[in-house]
């Protein structure tokens, strides 16, 4: 008896190599939320898996916008032979959409629904938009290169109206999914969601430029179509796995209101309130000073510095790890309590630092500085973008407009996606205009340089972010000012995960 009472005893004492094991477990736990600060992002309400699943909207998104801007456009203009005025004027088609986004997002916060949903109906419909525009412009193409039957204006027309419906299913998708994923995440955790979804934009960029990159390597017409035919078919599976069942379904359908409120009159209360203008204006000016710059860092580094082809695309992957680092503390600050405007000052500071960096690259001949402005461009975006975005959504919590998430952050959208848009066709202009009056001594033998025109962009660049600056500081409430917009102070990482 006493024997087997000590075997009892013996089996219920703890064994050293599984306690051994249950520490590393712990030990890797936490090690994974040090080095994933996304996984802070999920709450039991929104688990990592379904939050990284609905941002898959944000990858296709993102591979839209390196076939339209990144791909078709050089194609076009090199293997296709059309004007650059064309190519540029299709490209731009997308920005007719972006000023309704607004509009767009305050139709799914009011979306009557018997199937019970108001964000999956714009996610699905803005898929089909995309689907439709990347179906259309292969036969497009073909026209344009001769492989098909018809007038090349045919083809034009054809593409035009691809870029169009393009355009629009990009704005309605990341509206609704935007607006879709501020519903599903609490009010604390809305920074770190809001850095995650970039962040998958940002990958989707640049996967998708790295492997259509691999795959134009040999460039036909008949495969260029094909890449296309695939983006078309990528689209519809990543948006639809990305919706499945999201959106909590009322099985009653939408509530429908008694009297259904109109765009004009919700638009008149969200922007009547000062606070919602000055934070308008600052977005939109600091879009436009850190896009202005999009199409010209490359050719910069090519034309004044004489780097190599390789040299000038490791910039955009020293900005796309700038960016990844402004969206990773973002987060974190945004997380701990940090007041949003505030940091968006603050990646208007490090974007004046970094075109300054960049300016006397030319002078000093120094690279090395103009890779570390390259990073710091991205990084004081990362802060800029993910500040004012959450500050949008905190707009949207007012008692006055009933949690219009969409409204918000769609009236974001436009105003960002339009300034951007239209800062940089005027950059360009601008650094056309001026390198040719330099080139010829127009501006006398001082300035007589090309790098004149550049120089001139990115010092038009400081002053908007001065502007920004300017228009951002009263927005700016201390820690101690009751009306400061705050966040949780928790975290929930990998460690903090249900089994």
């Amino acid at each position: 008896m006493t024997r087997d009472l000590t075997a009892l005893k013996a089996s219920l004492q703890p064994r050293p190599a599984r306690f051994g094991a249950l520490r590393s477990g712990a030990f890797w736990n936490r090690l994974g939320a040090r080095f994933l600060p996304f996984a802070d992002a999920a709450t039991v309400e929104l688990p990592l898996g379904r939050l990284l699943r609905l941002s898959l909207f944000q990858v296709s998104v993102g591979m839209a916008a390196v076939l339209l801007t990144g791909t078709l456009n050089r194609v076009m203009i090199v293997e296709l032979g059309m004007a650059s005025w064309a190519v540029g004027a299709m490209v731009s088609l997308p920005l007719v959409f972006a000023p309704l986004r607004a509009l767009i997002g305050f139709k799914s916060d009011h979306h009557q629904s018997l199937l019970g949903w108001k964000r999956v109906p714009y996610l699905w419909f803005g898929t089909l938009l995309q689907f439709g525009g990347f179906a259309l412009l292969p036969f497009a193409l073909l026209v344009m290169t001769g492989l098909g039957h018809g007038p090349q204006i045919v083809g034009h027309l054809g593409a035009g109206l691809a870029f169009l419906m393009v355009g629009a299913g990009m704005h309605t998708t990341q509206t609704a999914g935007l607006a879709l994923a501020t519903d599903l995440a609490p009010p604390d955790s809305r920074p770190r969601v809001v850095a995650l979804l970039y962040v998958m934009l940002l990958v989707g960029m640049m996967v998708s430029a790295i492997v259509i990159g691999r795959l134009l390597d040999q460039f036909t017409p008949t495969h260029l179509v094909q890449i296309v035919q695939g983006a078309a078919v990528l689209t519809v599976v990543l948006n639809i796995t990305a919706l499945w069942k999201q959106e909590p379904r009322r099985r009653g359908g939408t509530v429908t209101e008694e009297r259904p409120a109109r765009f004009r009159e919700i638009w008149a209360i969200f922007i009547a309130r000062p606070r919602t203008m000055r934070l308008l204006v600052a977005t939109g000016i600091g879009s436009a000073a850190f896009s202005m710059q999009d199409v010209l860092l490359e050719p910069y580094g090519g034309q004044i510095l004489g780097l190599s082809v390789g040299a000038t695309t490791s910039l955009t992957a020293l900005w796309a790890i700038g960016m990844l680092s402004g969206f990773a503390l973002a987060a974190r600050a945004l997380g701990k309590g940090a007041e949003p405007h505030r940091l968006a000052g603050f990646g208007g500071v490090a974007g004046i630092a970094a075109f300054l960096s960049v300016i006397f690259a030319a002078p000093l001949h120094a690279t090395g500085l103009l890779a570390v402005g390259a990073a710091i461009i991205g990084f004081g975006g990362g802060l800029f973008s993910v500040g004012t975005l959450t500050a949008a959504m905190a707009i949207s919590d007012a008692k006055d407009l009933g949690g219009r998430t969409g409204l918000a952050l769609g009236a974001w959208g436009a105003v960002q996606a339009t300034c951007a848009g239209t800062a940089i066709a005027i950059g360009a202009i601008l650094r056309d205009v001026v390198s040719a009056a330099a080139v010829t001594h127009a501006l006398g033998p001082t300035l007589a340089d090309p790098a004149t025109g550049y120089g001139i962009v990115y010092g038009v660049e400081i002053a908007l972010l001065i502007a920004t600056l300017i228009v951002l500081g009263p927005l700016v409430r201390p820690a101690t000012d009751p009306s400061r917009i705050r966040f949780g102070q928790t975290r929930f990482g990998l460690a903090e995960f249900p089994a």
